[in-house]
C-alpha cells in the first residue's frame, strides 16, 4: 500500500510519447510543476494535455509548451500564455474550447465511470452548434473546427429548453499538486489548489501526487481527505525548496504612504 517514490523522475519514468495527461491547477494554483518538469527533462513529446489551462509563458504547463512537447490541448482559457495563443494561432498546436464548468464535469464523470451528461452550458452556441477553430493553417485559416454535437430538450422543473451532450474525459495519467498527501495516497489540497486538482486526479488511469507535506496512514482524518487513495497510484514528496516554487501571477502594489 505504499504508493510513495523516490524522485519525481521515477514516478514518470513510463509515460511514453502521445501520452494523455490531466492536469490539475488554475493559473499559478495547485499547479503540479516538479511532476511536469521531470516529463520535460525525460523528453518526451506528442503530449495531449487536459487542463483549465496551458501554465503561464515559462512555468508549468508552459514550459512543456515552450519546448514543442504538447500536441494538443482540451482547455477553457488560452489568456495569460502569449506563447500558447501564438501556437494556437500558428497552426502549431490544437486546442479544444471548453466551458470551465462543463470541463470541470467531463473529468468527473470521467472518474466515476459516467460515459457522457447533457448540460445546458453552450447549447444553442458555437459549443453545440460546431464551428468553433480547433486548428488553425499556417495562413490562418482555420485547417479544422469543432463538429456538431446533440441537442435535446429537457422539461426541468416546468421549462423546457435545449441541452447539450458532453463526454466524459479519461486520460492515460493524472498529474496533481497536494498540501497533505499519506503512503496510501489519500489527499488534502489547501485552498484554492482545490480547483481542478480532484478531478483531474480522478480522471487518470494512473495518477501522480506531488505532495508538500508527507504524513502517515491514519493522520489524515477522513473529513480531512479531498481525494481518497483509491484514485492516486503514485505519490512523491516535495523538498523545501520545490514545495517553495510559488511565484505570483501579477504583482500589484500602491505607493507607501508618507512616514510608513
Amino acid at each position: 500500500m505504499d504508493k510513495t517514490y523516490g524522485s519525481a523522475a521515477d514516478a514518470v519514468a513510463d509515460i511514453p510519447d502521445g501520452a494523455t495527461l490531466a492536469v490539475g491547477g488554475f493559473g499559478l494554483s495547485g499547479v503540479p510543476v516538479t511532476t511536469i518538469r521531470a516529463l520535460l527533462e525525460r523528453g518526451v513529446s506528442g503530449l495531449e494535455v487536459v487542463s483549465n489551462n496551458c501554465g503561464v509563458d515559462g512555468w508549468g504547463l508552459g514550459e512543456l509548451l515552450a519546448a514543442g512537447r504538447i500536441r494538443r490541448v482540451i482547455a477553457s482559457y488560452i489568456g495569460e500564455n502569449k506563447e500558447f495563443a501564438r501556437q494556437y494561432l500558428g497552426g502549431e498546436v490544437e486546442v479544444e474550447l471548453t466551458p470551465q464548468g462543463t470541463l470541470a464535469e467531463r473529468l468527473r464523470a470521467g472518474g466515476v465511470g459516467i460515459p457522457a451528461f447533457f448540460t445546458a452550458t453552450g447549447a444553442g452556441t458555437a459549443v453545440s452548434d460546431g464551428g468553433m477553430p480547433n486548428r488553425y493553417a499556417p495562413d490562418g485559416s482555420v485547417a479544422e473546427e469543432s463538429a456538431p454535437k446533440e441537442l435535446r430538450p429537457f422539461d426541468v422543473f416546468g421549462s423546457v429548453r435545449e441541452y447539450v451532450l458532453e463526454t466524459a474525459i479519461r486520460t492515460d495519467f493524472g498529474l496533481v499538486r497536494a498540501a497533505v498527501g499519506d503512503r496510501h495516497g489519500n489527499l488534502r489540497f489547501e485552498k484554492s489548489t482545490r480547483n481542478f486538482n480532484p478531478l483531474a486526479g480522478m480522471a487518470g488511469r494512473v495518477t501522480i501526487a506531488e505532495v508538500d507535506q508527507l504524513v502517515e496512514p491514519g493522520v489524515l482524518g477522513p473529513d480531512d481527505i479531498h481525494l481518497p487513495g483509491i484514485y492516486v497510484d503514485r505519490v512523491i514528496a516535495l523538498t523545501p525548496e520545490q514545495s517553495a516554487d510559488l511565484p505570483i501571477e501579477k504583482v500589484t502594489v500602491r505607493p507607501r504612504s508618507e512616514g510608513a
